[in-house]
């Protein structure tokens, strides 16, 4: 009898239990994510290290540095360095020492003097405010603008600077009253002695002085220096309006009338109150901020028949192809605005102009009052 067969057909799997091959395909198919999971990834990325993230763009100064607190803080060091230097070498060119800087010891602040104008009596206040300074040898205008808070001290709070900044406007007045026909006149402190432009300054302050006019600078050296010097030439009055600096600048020594001020907007005052017109030399932002200054005030109606002369037209191109097609071109100012500032490489020009403006000054001033009387 034949031996029985084994039989060879698997029994089928029970119901609910995997097969091997089910099992396999399980292990090699990934598991499906829960709703939890995608969750978790997404808050994968803020785990990650800094240096993988995605940077923002920050904004750079206009040489391509980052504009970080700290870049801009090198860069006010380095600019009032430069302004310094700018002086320094403006009264080296003109052959005299320049002035000492101030030093500051432990509990007080030592100020040497300015350099005393030739042959004059002038007005002068100490250069920097000692009866309320701090050990930092901050200028009153920082101390204003940037210190924060009242203090205990009464003499160091707002309301005590608002009676010294009141002072110093009557200081000024009272110093520069008498002056009937002024012109302001401005411009780099580093101008040599040997530059053109030093030269073109000197024959401008002198032909004003001849028609009578006082001519007012900032005192520094440079085209400052020659202004007062062309109206000492030519038998005028010279006054400086000297600022308060972290640094002792020194008044150049052909100044009749020097006054000494803390506060920039007390000195900008004296410089519009007293001038029929600003001649604008070639300079840095000082100087383009007394030019926009006076062409504010004559665009709001503050001040009329004001010329403002641009001496140089080489220097100056540039800022009015400025002006003329990207600030005019989008209508940022009008057509009129562009006529208000005058371009030229003449003394004589320039001393024209501003003779012709007095006059119409005068006789609008007149007119005026002829007006007001009849009322």
């Amino acid at each position: 009898m034949p031996a029985k067969r084994s039989s060879s057909r698997a029994t089928p799997p029970t119901r609910g239990t995997p097969s091997t091959a089910t099992k396999t395909r399980a292990a090699k198919t990934p598991a499906a994510k829960t709703p939890a999971e995608p969750q978790r990834a997404a808050k994968k990325p803020a785990d990650t290290p800094d240096a993988a993230r995605p940077r923002r763009p920050r904004a750079r100064t206009v040489t391509g540095k980052r504009a970080d607190p700290e870049a801009l803080g090198r860069a006010g060091v380095d600019s009032l360095n430069a302004l310094r230097e700018r002086h320094e070498e403006g009264h080296r060119a003109a052959g005299r020492p320049t002035p000492v800087h101030m030093t500051t010891v432990i509990g007080q602040t030592m100020h040497p003097p300015s350099v005393a104008p030739m042959d004059s009596k002038p007005l002068v206040r100490p250069v920097v405010d000692t009866d309320i300074r701090d050990v930092v040898p901050l200028t009153e205008d920082a101390k204003l603008l940037q210190l924060p808070g009242p203090r205990d001290d009464f003499t160091r709070t707002d309301p005590w600077r608002v009676m010294r900044i009141t002072s110093e406007y009557i200081d000024g007045f009272d110093a520069l009253a008498w002056i009937h026909k002024g012109v302001s006149i401005f411009g780099s402190a580093r101008t040599g002695p040997d530059d053109p432009q030093y030269a073109a300054a000197v024959e401008t302050g002198r032909l004003l002085a001849e028609a009578g006019f006082t001519v007012i600078t900032g005192a520094g050296p440079g085209i400052m220096e020659a202004a007062n010097k062309g109206a000492r030439l030519g038998g005028g009055r010279s006054v400086g309006c000297n600022i308060e600096l972290p640094f002792e600048q020194g008044a150049n020594p052909y100044v009749d009338t020097l006054v000494s001020f803390r506060y920039f907007a007390v000195r900008k005052t004296m410089f519009i109150k007293y001038s029929n017109a600003f001649i604008i030399f070639p300079g840095g932002y000082g100087t383009l901020d007394e030019l926009f200054e006076a062409l504010t005030l004559i665009q709001t109606g503050k001040i009329f028949q004001f010329p403002v002369i641009l001496f140089g037209r080489h220097y100056w191109a540039g800022l009015v192809r400025w002006l003329s097609s990207r600030v005019l071109g989008e209508r940022k100012i009008g057509k009129g605005d562009l006529d208000l500032m005058l371009l030229t490489d003449d003394p004589r020009e320039a001393a024209d102009a501003v003779i012709a403006a007095h006059a119409a000054q005068a006789e609008t001033t007149a007119r005026v009052e002829r007006e007001q009387a009849r009322r």
